[in-house]
This record gives C-alpha cells, structure tokens and sequence, in this order.
C-alpha cells in the first residue's frame, strides 16, 4: 500500500519529496487506474475550479469518491479543501464534497495578499507550524462530524472528518513534516503508506 498525489496542477513535487521524507512509497495520479492500490491520496493546492473540471474530464471524480467509499484517506490542501467540501459559497463547481463542511474560496485575499503565520494546532504539539496562505480559502461552517483542529484569526483552517484531512494552507511549502506525518498517523498500523507503491 502507498500514498497518491493528485497530478492535475499544483505543487504535486513538494507534496511528493514530503511524504518520501516521511518514509512513505509514493505515486502520482493522472488517471483512475493510478489509484489502484493506494491506501491514501493527496489533494494539492491550485486552481478548484480547473482542478474539479480536470477530474471529470479524465474520470477521477467517481474513482476518487469510489475509492473513498472503501476506505482510502485523503488529504486536500487549498484548493483540495475546496474539493473536499460539502458545500461552495456561491460556486456550482466540480467537487467531491466528502466532507460535512462549506468553504469560502480565496476568503485570503489575491496571489500578492499571500502570507506566512504561525499556527497553534495542538494535535501537533506545543511548537507552532508555520502556516503558508496563497489566496488560501477558510471554512465557515463546519459540520457536526468535523474535527476543527485549527484556526486563523477565528476563521476555520485545518478540519479533520474522519479519514479526510483539509488545510487552507501549505504545509508541503515548508520543512515542517508533521502535518503529512499526521495525515500518516490516521491510518491503520499496518500498510500505512510505507510499502509497494513506486
């Protein structure tokens, strides 16, 4: 068993070289067969709307939420947390709405408005993660069956459900592991991403 990332658009190599640093066999996905295998699958940051129009076009919208129904985890970051969400403020986009929350895209402010902040997430221990926004979304609504493990300034920027992890922000931008080693930590001991997958 291995991780996957998404290879629509992004900063797929970073999320890449981040989970072999955490130890794990990794593989990038363009196509539905690609996940064959996969025990959990990255969503990187870039542009939601393309992104989702991307996965229709080439399949993966169903595959994705197929592979889900049967026990893959997934990890959206950015844009993959406007993927990842029930609900799109004021948007009628692709998406694989697998998580009980509503989002608010670019909610950050444009590309030039982007920044860096320390973050308390305390899943994560008492040291701050550096949190890096780029036209970064927030969650204003999150529902009963989500775990908010962070927020910025009030609004809502890491939410866990179950299996699926979301940041608004960049943790494959920075050196900072533990959020992908966190992600790593939701699944079973055994097969947890370290294994057969190239």
């Amino acid at each position: 068993m291995g991780i996957g990332v998404l290879d629509l658009q992004g900063a797929v190599r970073e999320h890449v070289s981040a989970l072999r640093a955490c130890g794990c066999s990794v593989r990038t996905v363009k196509r539905a067969d690609d996940l064959d295998g996969l025990r959990g699958l990255v969503i990187p940051g870039g542009e939601s709307t393309t992104i989702g129009k991307l996965m229709v076009d080439y399949g993966l919208m169903d595959a994705i939420r197929e592979r889900a129904a049967l026990g893959m985890s997934i990890y959206g970051t950015c844009a993959g947390l406007v993927l990842l969400a029930r609900e799109i403020q004021g948007s009628s986009q692709p998406r694989l709405g697998l998580m009980d929350m509503s989002v608010c895209r670019n909610a950050f402010g444009r590309q030039r408005e982007s920044f860096e902040s320390p973050l308390s997430i305390p899943v994560m221990g008492e040291e701050p993660f550096p949190g890096v926004f780029i036209r970064a979304p927030y969650v204003p609504e999150a529902g009963p069956a989500c775990e908010v493990l962070c927020r910025y300034n009030g609004r809502i920027v890491l939410v866990r459900e179950g299996r699926f992890l979301a940041s608004a922000f960049h943790p494959e931008l920075t050196d900072d592991l533990r959020l992908h080693r966190y992600f790593l930590s939701m699944f079973d001991e055994e097969g947890r991403g370290r294994g057969d997958v190239e």
